[in-house]
């Protein structure tokens, strides 16, 4: 027996006003920029008014609000992939189960959102160097080079976090405290060489975190007019392929077992 429909005078009506609707979009996308811009700049002025007062940073003669600036977009961009990204099998689990796609698409996609704010936040950068009064200097070319074992390294590390976390749950509440020691262990706030002048020293640190030569290189082409220290960049690089090859590989291993998990 064919089911009867409601009675007309119950049906639920609303009207759409193609003028409101636009403008309801138009506010979420402005909300959704400012968010982007929002973080690293209220993290860019703490940083100049708390740390740089305490201690004075050595910026090579580069105004210290640019100095930090140009550490937190490739930072902010990493954590927010991998805070996003490392949560994003477990926190779709359900499509896990139910929609057949390359799994890696998840934190792919937490990826590329992060990508996204950063080219907003990157504008920010045009208000600026005005204001700082300050240019950046032809060397600019070099920066696609660097973007390129940053986003190596992001992918890596995304994708291996992304798979270990459907297997230990619990690893989600270490995930933001590791992100905030990252923070300070990378050289957002100060220069490398504010730690350490030893080349072999370096070398490891920029082994163990490819962020390092990245942000460093960003400072050195954009505010000094430096080529990039290409030994520690090259370590990064090679390490950040490292980082890549073996956080594919992990998540293709521990792909099969996830739709049970999850």
């Amino acid at each position: 027996m064919r089911p009867r429909e409601p009675r007309p005078e119950i049906w639920f009506h609303r009207k759409v006003n193609f003028i409101s609707a636009v403008k309801e979009l138009w506010r979420f996308r402005v909300l959704g920029v400012a968010w982007a811009v929002v973080a690293p700049v209220v993290m860019m002025i703490a940083f100049s008014v708390l740390i740089n007062r305490v201690t004075k940073i050595n910026t090579g003669g580069a105004p210290y609000p640019l100095f930090s600036y140009l550490g937190l977009l490739p930072w902010t961009f990493f954590s927010s992939s991998l805070s996003t990204g490392g949560l994003s099998l477990v926190s779709n689990n359900e499509l896990l189960n139910k929609l057949y796609c390359p799994r890696e698409v998840f934190p792919i996609a937490a990826i590329a959102d992060a990508a996204v704010d950063a080219v907003i936040a990157t504008c920010v950068l045009a208000v600026l160097f005005p204001i700082e009064g300050f240019a950046p200097r032809a060397e600019i070319f070099y920066v696609p080079l660097l973007l390129v074992v940053m986003l190596m390294f992001t992918l890596g590390v995304t994708l291996a976090v992304s798979a270990i976390v459907v297997y230990a749950r619990d690893l989600r509440l270490v995930l933001p405290l590791a992100i905030q020691v990252g923070l300070f262990v990378t050289p957002v706030v100060y220069s490398t060489g504010s730690i350490t002048s030893s080349k072999p020293l370096l070398l490891l640190f920029s082994a163990i975190n490819p962020l390092v030569p990245v942000i460093d290189g960003m400072r050195a082409t954009i505010l000094t007019g430096n080529a990039p220290e290409w030994a520690s960049l090259g370590v990064g690089a090679g390490s950040a392929l490292i980082f890549l090859l073996g956080g594919f590989l992990l998540f293709k291993r521990l792909e099969t077992g996830m739709a049970d998990i999850a």
